[in-house]
């Protein structure tokens, strides 16, 4: 069985996919938006909870629409011996396999890792958890708000005056499923080029708290030699100013100018060249030290002008400037637009549907939007009877047996 043609870099792998929600979803959903064949798996009375958030177009969730696009989808019990046997039989010639499964439940099933290897050692499988496959808390379930809190994010987020922030976006699976669609890529490479190509698959282990937790450069170091605790800054930078989000007469623009060119371009355009040398701001140390005074005298100056015409001043003097958009904002730019940063796709529930691009560009082989989010179990009949060539009797027996 090998993986359905598509455009894309990744046309060729073949991606079976076990996980759910947001985590797994959205990994599987970058893979499949650059060419890979994603097939992925529900349980056959419990679909993907993402099926079920809102916002619903009629009965269709728009998240799933998203989250589910450029995949097939089958249904299959896992926990039933046919259900295993067949997942063995998926797994025999994919690249890839995805889970977040509670630790130890594949395990459970008779399905870990090493059984699936048995059928295809080079299967590289990525394993997401809310605490990683090891330590006192790996079988605790877990989610990206508790990630947040943990990983440290959650305790620098907000203002100084305010109590620790979450943000308002699944921002710890999103990050997580980044760590993990790289590191198949890094294993995968290992396998088939690194220094001849190992041959072997291999387990990847990623949490949900880790890599959110990798993103605070320098702290850790700071922490063991100064004791040097993080605290909230709100839109404030902690190493470098100004860095700050600004309002204006009639909205907000943002402006960062840590060096000290950018410093200088901001003061020119403020018509405050004096800040240059004002022994409060001569270097990044300084301004970070006065940052409010700073931030003061700037939105004294965006208070009184509207944020198009601040930013052409301050473009004009190539200053770091942007507008601070809300969707509505990004439907309508110009940059955005250039980019085809918005694409339409036709969906058989919702005929033509807005939805983001895939990220980044590629030159020769870009990723593309094959179709949104299909429908529970729609692929059943072309990947069991087609690809895996379960003859109609046993097929129809195993839907009546609830395992398919």
């Amino acid at each position: 069985m090998t993986a359905r043609h598509r455009d894309g870099p990744l046309d060729g792998l073949r991606v079976v996919d076990c996980s759910g929600m947001i985590s797994g979803g959205f990994a599987t959903n970058q893979l499949g938006d650059f060419g890979a064949d994603v097939v992925m798996v529900e349980h056959p009375e419990h679909p993907d909870p993402i099926r079920e958030w809102p916002p619903f177009d009629g009965d269709s969730s728009l998240w799933w629409k998203s989250l589910g696009r450029n995949k097939r989808c089958i249904t299959l019990d896992l926990s039933t011996e046919a259900g295993s046997a067949l997942l063995c039989d998926l797994v025999e010639d994919a690249d890839l396999f995805l889970e977040n499964f509670r630790p130890g439940t594949l395990e459970g099933w008779g399905i870990g890792p090493e059984r699936l290897r048995e059928e295809n050692e080079e299967l590289v499988v990525v394993r997401l958890s809310g605490y990683g496959q090891t330590g006192p808390r790996a079988e605790k379930p877990g989610f990206g708000t508790i990630a947040e809190g943990i990983s440290g994010w959650a305790s620098v987020n907000g203002f100084p005056d305010s109590e620790p922030l979450l943000p308002p976006i699944s921002l710890a699976d999103i990050t997580a499923a980044q760590f993990a669609v790289q590191a198949a890529m890094f294993a995968i490479f290992e396998r088939d080029v690194g220094r001849g190509g190992s041959g072997e698959g291999q387990v990847i282990d990623v949490s949900l708290y880790e890599p959110l937790f990798r993103l605070f450069v320098g702290d850790v170091e700071a922490y063991d030699r100064l004791d040097r605790v993080p605290e909230r800054t709100g839109n404030r930078h902690p190493s470098a100013a100004p860095r700050n989000v600004y309002e204006t007469a009639d909205g907000y623009l943002a402006v960062s100018a840590s060096s000290r060119r950018t410093f200088e371009n901001v003061a020119e355009a403020i018509d405050r060249p004096d800040l240059v040398d004002d022994a409060r701001f001569l270097d990044n140390d300084a301004r970070v030290e006065h940052a409010e005074a700073l931030d003061e005298i700037i939105e004294s100056w965006t208070r009184e002008r509207a944020t198009a015409d601040a930013i052409e001043v301050m473009e004009a003097n190539d200053a770091i400037v942007g507008p601070v958009y809300d969707i509505a904002d990004i439907y309508e730019d110009e940059q955005y637009r250039a980019r085809d940063d918005i694409v339409t796709v036709t969906d058989p529930d919702l005929g033509e549907l807005r939805t983001v691009a895939p990220v980044p560009k590629f030159s020769r082989t870009p990723g593309a939007i094959e179709r949104a989010g299909p429908g529970h179990g729609e692929h059943n009949e072309a990947v069991f009877r087609e690809e895996l060539g379960l003859d109609a009797a046993t097929y129809e027996a195993l839907v009546d047996d609830g395992v398919i």
